[in-house]
């Protein structure tokens, strides 16, 4: 078994369906050594975060929805990986929070997806550069939505 699927095991993280793509476009890419992956939303099978922070949603409800994207971005890496997950490292995730003009908690709100990636891959293979912005809406009115960049080692 694959270290990262023991880890996700010992952490009792059940990984979802790997998410279908709201538009035409493909869910991930492997280019050289990178993996980019497309933009995750708050949305699982079993859980959705929609809404707006700062109007609709506190930032304990955004935080969770960010921890959704990580799940179908960690969902959609597996599926592409495979037998090389083991090998990956974050590098990049750009977090897109829909937020009342006046809410100012974004990175908070992305911290959420953060700290999964750091305790599923640990800190050297999971820590990672981040931007957050808020926008004004996101497509199924998720309450988050996230685009990550890995490096396959």
């Amino acid at each position: 078994m694959a270290r990262f699927d023991q880890r996700v095991n010992e952490l009792g993280i059940a990984l979802p369906e790997v998410p279908a793509p709201l538009g035409e476009y493909v869910p991930c890419r492997i280019v050289g050594n990178q993996v980019f992956i497309a933009g995750q939303v708050s949305i699982t099978a079993d859980e959705r975060v929609t809404g707006k922070l700062g109007s609709d949603l506190s930032v304990e409800e955004g935080y969770r929805g960010a921890r959704l994207c990580a799940l179908n971005i960690l969902a959609q890496l597996r599926a592409a990986l495979k037998d090389d997950i083991d090998r990956v490292r974050a590098a990049e995730l750009t977090g897109f929070v829909n937020a009342a003009s006046d809410f100012t908690q974004a990175s908070t709100v992305m911290d959420g997806a953060s700290e999964l990636l750091i305790e599923v891959l640990g800190e050297e293979k999971g820590s990672h550069a981040r931007s957050s912005v808020g926008v004004s809406s996101l497509p199924a009115g998720a309450a988050v939505g996230i685009k990550a960049v890995f490096e396959i080692e």
